[in-house]
């Protein structure tokens, strides 16, 4: 009879009420007797399966000992009606046995191992939306709490094909915004997000445009996604075609060059023609022709303004009726390119600001703008620092005595001298809308002073005027502070250098104070100003 058989035998006749205590015993006996008639496994134990081995079968062992603390749990278990415990069978069934062995095979394997709570239904469905806005999106049609979670969660990197006119939340811009640019203000954009990127992004792309080198596509192609969102474009620089071949071109095409007269690469940049006219909340204009940051690379060519780019420039301009703010400074516009341009601006509907400062504008220039200030709705003329001398400035005070929009003119940095500044007073004597008038460096003396001392007697209109950096002496100074002694409306008034003397200086900004606290009294809104 083998063991196995022999220990089910005892166990099954074992009387059924004997005390636990001596069934305890019996079971540890039976247990003891199997672990010492065990057979080795001749794979487990070397060659032969020699019992003097200390190795023994490993899964008929741990079968065992998982036997063994079964058993003794069973034993531990009370009868009802008795506080013995009844010795259950050796050998447990099979499904119960291999129920244990799982559980203890998992712990096991992960001791820290828990179940997770799967996702609620309606979360998994957002996070299918959102992984796939860019091939269906459908956020218009999601409940606002459910939109709200989809647009936090949107890539800012998705195509402006798909986000453009769908997304309008300013939340999204807004991380669209600081996630590509450090310094995002926008109060200078109307406080949208929204059209602070687009009008960024279309600089950005206009300042890198390389004219016969990069895809006019670039361009054209964002045009319907950002038209109904650009209302102004500063852009600072316009690069020209690339000048990689031109020895080598010269030295082949020397001949050809000196038969048709041209030895010159085209220098011409953009055409925004296409650009600003599909643009119809287009605004405000803010240009410069030349190159940032050229460094050891600098050229002279780099900055030319063409009389092509000219041309261009100002059938756009035109074209563009709801511009009300056009810049185009430190562009060396000459008087051809003035003319030019304010042939395209005459009778502009909507034109209130032109600033072209910092060019070459002379006195032919100053005539034609001269015109222009007739033939439109300008508020604003920004001349500065151009090489307008007094017969540019007789032309612009002609214009201004009749004028009745103009309400700034500087003209800071010229050369009118005293002729250019006693016409632009005796201008002001007629004139009843201008409010402010900028004269700085322009080497005027007492003669202009004597004259704006009536402009400031008899103009109740004016609030600003600068003579700053002149030369109007000692006595243009006096006169200026007679003239100002009635005067009630003058509010600002820059004599820094202007060599009148400390003490009429002085004198003259008290005067100036008084009026500021008066205008302050009268518009409670405005903050108080302390006296210079």
């Amino acid at each position: 009879m083998s063991l196995q058989y022999a220990v089910l035998m005892h166990t099954e006749h074992q009387p059924s009420e004997v005390p636990g205590s001596v069934q305890v015993e019996a079971g540890s006996a039976v247990l003891a007797s199997m672990r010492d008639h065990l057979p080795m496994s001749p794979l487990a134990c070397g060659s032969g399966g020699s019992p003097s081995g200390k190795c023994g079968d490993s899964q008929a062992i741990f079968l065992l000992l998982l036997k063994e603390k079964w058993v003794l749990s069973r034993m531990q278990q009370p009868v009802a009606g008795d506080r013995s415990a009844a010795v259950p069978s050796l050998y447990p069934s099979q499904a119960r046995l291999a129920a244990d062995l799982y559980s203890t095979h998992r712990v096991i394997e992960d001791p820290e191992w828990s179940l997770t709570t799967v996702p609620h239904l309606t979360e998994l469905c957002l996070q299918h939306i959102v992984h796939n806005f860019e091939k269906n999106p459908i956020v218009d049609r999601l409940l606002p709490e459910h939109q709200r979670k989809v647009l936090d969660r949107l890539s800012t990197g998705l195509p402006l094909a798909v986000t453009a006119n769908l997304i309008s939340d300013e939340d999204y811009w807004k991380r669209c915004c600081t996630e590509r640019w450090r310094v995002c203000d926008i109060s200078n954009y109307g406080d949208s997000w929204k059209r602070m990127f687009f009008e960024r992004h279309l600089e950005n792309i206009l300042k890198c445009f390389i004219p016969n080198t990069t895809d006019p596509n670039q361009v054209l192609e964002l045009i319907p996604f950002c038209k109904d969102y650009v209302q102004k474009l500063e852009v600072d620089q316009f690069l020209p075609p690339l000048q990689v071949d031109q020895k080598e071109e010269r030295d082949d095409l020397s001949d050809t060059e000196s038969d048709f007269g041209f030895s010159k690469v085209s220098m011409h940049h953009y055409d925004l023609g296409v650009l600003i006219t599909a643009l119809p909340h287009l605004e405000e204009l803010h240009l410069t022709y030349g190159v940032k940051d050229c460094g050891m690379n600098f050229e002279w060519n780099l900055f030319n303004f063409t009389h092509q780019d000219c041309c261009n420039l100002a059938v756009a301009v035109k074209m563009c009726h709801n511009l009300k703010v056009f810049k185009l400074t430190r562009s060396k516009v000459d008087d051809d390119k003035t003319r030019l341009l304010v042939h395209n601006l005459l009778d502009h509907p909507c034109l209130v600001e032109l600033n072209l400062s910092h060019n070459l504008i002379g006195d032919k220039g100053a005539q034609a703008v001269g015109k222009l200030i007739n033939r439109s709705r300008l508020e604003t003329l920004n001349l500065c620092n151009n090489r307008i001398s007094h017969l540019g400035a007789q032309a612009l005070a002609q214009a201004l005595a009749e004028n009745s929009t103009l309400t700034s003119l500087n003209l800071r940095l010229n050369h009118v001298e005293d002729k250019g500044g006693e016409a632009v007073g005796h201008a002001l004597l007629t004139n009843s809308t201008l409010k402010s008038i900028h004269l700085g460096s322009n080497s005027l003396s007492e003669p202009t002073a004597a004259l704006f001392s009536q402009v400031l007697a008899q103009n109740a209109t004016l609030t600003s005027i600068n003579f700053s950096c002149n030369h109007l002496g000692l006595d243009g100074g006096k006169q200026l502070l007679e003239g100002l002694a009635g005067n009630k409306s003058l509010i600002e008034f820059d004599l820094r250098l202007a060599e009148v003397g400390e003490e009429t200086e002085y004198l003259i900004h008290q005067i100036v104070w008084s009026n500021q606290e008066a205008a302050r009294l009268e518009s409670p809104q405005h903050p108080p100003v302390k006296p210079l």
